[in-house]
């Protein structure tokens, strides 16, 4: 697959496509159902499927304390869209060039000039361009004029509900990793490289491997019984804080993992992470001897929620399928709401 930053990248060789734009923050079942849609026409023009993103996302630029806390790292979400298709992912830097343009130039410079698109899967209320001319109904007058078409994307809703990116966010904020797994069509996971930290939890007796997380709002923050997975592909079980440690004192948010019975350098490796269950806000404690207190008792109650889990074969666990629910795609973007969210995450 060919990452393409910037329209300046764009060489003659990616012209030709069928493209889709949006966030596509968690590339969940409703992002799927888009990819899709718009394999379907690839293989019809016998062209490439072109997903457009932008980094940062829009609200990120406009406001970052404000934004959603985001799903996906770019790294992952460009994975996971190969995964499911996409051939070209071109990521438009979202900054005051892009966002001065108006919803014509836009269309003339990313989509005919830049991507000489063939066909373009959309949401209905796709909105662009700082003349807030950009929409649908443009977007089909100019496919008419230039010979290119535009649908707008498929309604997808699991157990009657629309699947989005802020859907799946609440679920994950509540605690419900089971009820995620179902919109994702996978274990939500934190990804990252194990990096040096203070070592404070090897004094403490419980070392951890520390994973630095992107300075934006969290998904998740509190202490969760999770799953890690190593480059070998083995997984172990363990707990994890995700936040910044009040205790110790911290400017950055960081993803601590500390594997049960686990012994070996860790330093370097990439690892998964897949939260389980939550245990516990963030607290801070009155010093290191009540904080080490603390860590045995959520060791404790990690180990017995494993235990439980696996006796009673429970779907949270990455090591098990999640039913994936009643689910339904429609071409009536009318239906469950408006289906922009699909795409826009």
């Amino acid at each position: 697959m060919r990452v393409i930053r910037g329209l300046h990248n764009l060489k003659a060789a990616h012209r030709g496509c069928v493209a889709t734009i949006g966030n596509f923050d968690g590339v969940h079942r409703g992002h799927q159902a888009i990819l899709q849609q718009c394999r379907e026409h690839a293989a019809r023009w016998s062209v490439p499927l072109t997903v457009v993103v932008f980094e940062p996302q829009p609200r990120e630029f406009f406001a970052v304390d404000q934004a959603p806390p985001r799903l996906t790292r770019l790294r992952e979400k460009v994975r996971l869209l190969r995964d499911f298709g996409a051939e070209q992912v071109l990521v438009l830097p979202f900054n005051d060039t892009l966002r001065s343009l108006t919803g014509r130039e836009f269309i003339d410079q990313v989509l005919i000039d830049g991507l000489g698109v063939k066909h373009l899967v959309v949401g209905d209320d796709f909105r662009f361009g700082c003349d807030r001319r950009g929409d649908f109904a443009l977007l089909a007058e100019v496919g008419r004029e230039q010979g290119f078409g535009v649908e707008h994307t498929r309604t997808f809703t699991v157990d009657d509900e629309r699947v989005s990116s802020t859907r799946v966010r609440t679920l994950l904020a509540s605690g419900n990793f089971s009820a995620a797994a179902r919109l994702l069509g996978r274990p939500y996971s934190l990804h990252g490289r194990v990096v040096r930290d203070q070592q404070l939890g090897r004094t403490l007796g419980v070392p951890t491997a520390n994973l630095p997380l992107l300075p934006q709002p969290l998904t998740l923050r509190g202490v969760f019984a999770v799953v890690a997975e190593l480059e070998d592909g083995k997984r172990h079980q363990g707990v994890a804080n995700v936040g910044f440690r009040p205790t110790v004192g911290s400017e950055r948010p960081t993803l601590e993992v500390h594997l049960f019975d686990f012994s070996g350098d860790l330093y370097g490796q990439r690892m998964t992470v897949y939260p389980c269950t939550r245990l516990r806000g963030e607290v801070k404690f009155d010093g290191l001897d009540a904080l080490k207190a603390q860590i045995e008792r959520d060791q404790a109650r990690a180990r017995h929620y494993f235990s439980a889990a696996v006796a009673n074969h429970d779907y949270s666990l990455p090591l098990a399928s999640a039913p994936l629910g009643r689910e339904t795609a429609s071409s009536d973007s009318s239906s469950a709401g408006n289906s922009a969210d699909a795409n826009d995450g």
